[in-house]
């Protein structure tokens, strides 16, 4: 049997998608094998396939149960991957600028605080480790990053806020993000990047995608008024 599957489990999730999980811990060799059963089936699109739906250690995928069975998609996917010799995407290396101050990380002392640290230790902490982008979801281009120091991990917030401002930069509990729209949200905001990570009117829409690096770089309050600007008038 082809190694992707030697540990996943399929289950059915509803009638119209088949949901395949590859243990139930977050981990690198659980998004390896997401990530490559993601681009085989895109890669493919078998007849009935609808979409994937990559998460940290599974992928949903969703199917027309008019045009194929529950039990037809599992044998497709189980076919793909022993027929299919597929070889990994260029993995990309993408620098987040980022303003970390409290004028826009409004929570930022509050994780000082919690983790025992200065803001500039949070900061730097935060800036200098290297991430991994597991999937996007909860909006278009939000990424679930790994990869963030133990040190930072911080509860979400009690109550979430109505409105958080596209590209805030924020931790919730053992977990770093970017909100890629206005949205409501209970991250903990210690930042804000000038780029933004979703435009509809772009191909691709999204600026990052599942497995991109990802470093954050600090900018100053000037620097990330500059870079928005130019970002706003492009």
């Amino acid at each position: 049997m082809d190694d992707l599957f030697s540990s996943a489990l399929f289950f059915p999730a509803s009638d119209n998608s088949l949901l395949v999980q590859f243990g139930k811990s977050i981990s690198v060799e659980a998004h390896t094998k997401v990530a490559r059963l993601t681009n085989l089936v895109l890669a493919n699109m078998p007849k009935g396939f609808l979409n994937v739906h990559p998460a940290y250690n599974s992928v949903l995928v969703s199917f027309d149960p008019s045009q194929i069975d529950l039990g037809s998609v599992e044998r497709v996917i189980r076919n793909l991957a022993g027929n299919s010799l597929s070889s990994p995407r260029e993995e990309r290396v993408i620098t987040i600028p980022t303003c970390y101050n409290s004028e826009l990380g409004p929570d930022l002392a509050d994780v000082a605080r919690h983790c025992r640290l200065s803001e500039d230790e949070v900061v730097r902490t935060h800036a200098t480790a290297d991430y991994l982008v597991y999937f996007l979801g909860f909006t278009p281009g939000f990424p679930y990053m790994g990869g963030m120091p133990t040190k930072l991990a911080t509860p979400r917030l009690g109550t979430p806020r109505r409105q958080v401002p596209a590209g805030s930069v924020a931790i919730g509990g053992s977990q770093t993000g970017i909100y890629s729209v206005d949205s409501p949200g209970g991250w903990r905001i210690i930042g804000q990047t000038p780029l933004r990570l979703f435009d509809a009117s772009l191909d691709p829409p999204t600026l990052l995608r599942l497995g991109d690096r990802v470093r954050f770089k600090s900018i100053s309050l000037a620097e990330f008024e500059k870079t928005r600007f130019r970002e706003q008038t492009i």
